[in-house]
């Protein structure tokens, strides 16, 4: 999972309480990820066979985000259930009201414009007026989000364009497999790839001109990504791993990957994202039996993704069909 989306989500349960007075401690917490459901009406994506004499792993690559109300057919993943040992798939994101109101007391200032100051006072002028512009098309309140810092008054927004074009960034295709598992009697083990506190460290040594890059980020996808991003929603439903391939991202997204990962707290965690997932695949493989992992695909594909780290292990990699 790419650190924007990490930050994105960790902020995404403010957002639904809309402020902090509007969230009560008798609420029952909500829920970050949601299920998608399984049904059998679309394709859904492939499958990665990661293989070296007995070692065998199977990798389910997710994206995010996806439509709201996708299905998709679990068919070839019920098929490898009926031989795995084990499932591998990130530890949810887990964060309740009592945590949202205590880091809105103990962290304010990281979360918070502070100084008296509001967005338009902290935000590059030219970042500004391109973020009111898109407040407007997504936002009924003109000051909305004026007291958050940048890069979360943006996320906040991105969820809104998100919302309205029928994306969401909160389903979870690890329950669903979670649920596939159960139904198999296969058991489940959860890899811890972040928390909360890792994302609010790689806030708290987050220098401005870095936030400001993954905030101009940010409104690039807003105002010229959402189709790039539905397009790539698609791809994965029907299992075109080509078309997600080739459907780049933007230049601003890759420099605010690049400006995250050359600094210290959020490279760190990048990083150990990266090795905590890669670590996790070859000790399965290495015990010999049947895995199979659900791994973001951000994390999968490309030069040095994991399935380069693999190949450069000695393991042999077959495509999905």
């Amino acid at each position: 999972m790419r650190i924007p989306t990490l930050l994105f989500l960790s902020v995404s349960l403010l957002a639904e309480c809309g402020s902090p007075v509007a969230c009560r401690a008798d609420q029952a917490p909500p829920q970050l990820l949601d299920e998608l459901i399984v049904t059998g009406e679309r394709t859904g994506p492939g499958l990665w066979h990661v293989h070296h004499g007995s070692a065998q792993l199977w990798i389910l690559g997710s994206i995010s985000p996806l439509p709201k109300a996708i299905t998709w057919r679990s068919t070839q993943v019920e098929q490898v259930l009926d031989s795995t040992n084990q499932v591998l798939v990130p530890k949810p994101l887990e964060i309740g009201i009592v945590r949202i109101l205590w880091l809105l007391i103990t962290e304010r200032e990281l979360l918070m414009v502070h100084g008296g100051k509001r967005l338009k006072d902290v935000l590059p002028a030219n970042l500004y007026a391109r973020f009111a512009l898109q407040r407007t098309k997504f936002g009924e309140d003109p000051d909305k989000w004026e007291r958050y810092r940048p890069i979360i008054a943006t996320a906040f927004l991105q969820q809104a364009a998100l919302h309205r074009v029928g994306l969401s960034a909160r389903l979870d295709l690890g329950a669903a497999v979670r649920t596939l598992a159960k139904k198999h009697h296969v058991r489940v083990q959860e890899i811890k790839i972040a928390g909360v506190g890792d994302v609010l460290e790689a806030l708290k040594a987050m220098q401005p001109v870095t936030e400001n890059t993954c905030v101009e980020a940010s409104l690039v996808t807003i105002e010229s990504g959402l189709p790039r991003l539905m397009d790539r929603a698609q791809a994965w439903a029907t299992g075109n791993v080509e078309r997600i391939e080739s459907v780049p991202e933007p230049a601003e997204v890759d420099a605010c990957l690049a400006a995250l990962d050359s600094g210290a707290a959020a490279g760190d965690l990048i990083a150990r994202i990266r090795r905590t997932w890669l670590e996790a695949m070859e000790s399965y493989l290495q015990s010999g039996g049947v895995t199979l992992a659900v791994v973001n695909m951000d994390l999968l594909l490309g030069h040095g993704g994991l399935l380069d780290a693999l190949r450069t292990q000695g393991y042999d990699i077959d495509a999905p069909q």
